[in-house]
């Protein structure tokens, strides 16, 4: 849809019998969700008065449309947001990222919340430049991590820069390790989990190794240690990653039965409920994040060849965590009632 606005369509009787939504996405070749936000905003308006999604068109009204079908681009911008800057030349920059902050923005928010306290933001504010590879809304980022999980995120500033870096990714050449607390007692030391991952045909915010046809996906894990608390047994470990795919250690770490601390996405608890203690009193424990942290990066500098080795240590909020369970853990346990 282009040219001046309002725009006038009149409805004929072939038309008859549709949803409003379902013939203007048809008819302007937009989504319906970009429809409904039209009307939602009373950008489109039906007989001159604002009107719902699902009405039946009966052939004989007037839809007037006045804006534009397509979204004006989102240009990410420039926000003074605090940033733990590890590394930094002339061509990359490896930042420390806290958990629940998004690397940047995401499509079908309202504007101000998809393009607001993004590491994206703050990272247009802190660099005179950076690569373009990525789009107006990705400027530098050439790998993600999850909102809610932390740790080492490399930015690459020029675009050259940004080719080399995404394809010591793709070739799988940059070495990631990750720290996750999760529920229970992995059985074996060691291991690795080689499985598909695909979007969830159902909860579409969720991945998932249950469906054929996925992006192959490769998990390493090391056990560091095993927790027994009168919260229950968690492991901690340490996780390498192969591929680099969409909450692939998340998805991992549950489809072994084991969910990451804090990650209610994927089968953890929001509370964690002690059950060894007297008459099953004491408090509860929950953590307001999930315990996964990118602990370890190294990568080739896009230049001059040489690796960048970095370590970030685990953010406070979940030492104070681990080191409560295992203070837990080694305290001897109250008796059950006979």
């Amino acid at each position: 849809m282009t040219g001046a606005f309002p725009t006038h369509i009149s409805i004929s009787s072939e038309d008859a019998g549709q949803r409003l939504d379902q013939f203007l996405a048809s008819r302007l070749e937009i989504s319906r969700a970009r429809v409904q936000e039209l009307i939602r905003d009373e950008k489109i308006l039906l007989n001159g008065s604002a009107a719902k999604p699902s009405f039946k068109l009966r052939g004989d009204e007037s839809v007037t449309i006045a804006g534009p079908a397509e979204r004006a681009p989102l240009r990410a911008i420039a926000e003074e947001i605090p940033l733990d800057i590890l590394y930094e030349d002339d061509d990359l920059a490896i930042v420390n990222k806290p958990a629940g902050m998004m690397v940047h923005a995401g499509a079908g928010a309202t504007e101000d919340a998809r393009n607001r306290g993004t590491l994206v933001n703050a990272l247009l504010h802190h660099f005179a430049s950076l690569s373009a590879v990525g789009g107006e809304m990705r400027p530098g980022i050439v790998h993600r991590l999850d909102k809610e999980t932390s740790g080492l995120i490399v930015v690459a500033k020029n675009d050259e820069a940004h080719r080399k870096l995404a394809e010591q990714f793709a070739q799988r050449e940059v070495k990631k390790k990750y720290i996750a607390l999760v529920h229970g007692w992995m059985k074996k030391d060691s291991g690795t989990v080689s499985a598909a991952i695909s979007r969830d045909r159902i909860r579409r915010i969720r991945m998932t190794t249950r469906h054929s046809g996925g992006r192959d996906a490769l998990s390493h894990y090391h056990v560091l240690r095993r927790i027994d608390s009168p919260y229950g047994k968690f492991t901690l470990v340490e996780v390498k990653i192969d591929t680099g795919r969409t909450h692939q250690i998340r998805v991992h770490l549950s489809s072994l039965g084991h969910p990451v601390v804090g990650d209610t996405l994927y089968g953890a608890p929001a509370e964690i409920r002690p059950h060894r203690l007297r008459h099953g009193s004491g408090a509860t424990l929950s953590l307001a994040r999930n315990f996964l942290h990118a602990a370890q990066l190294e990568v080739a500098h896009p230049r001059t060849g040489a690796k960048i080795a970095l370590t970030s240590p685990l953010p406070e909020e979940l030492a104070h965590f681990q080191k409560a369970l295992e203070t837990l853990a080694s305290s001897p346990l109250p008796s059950r009632e006979p």
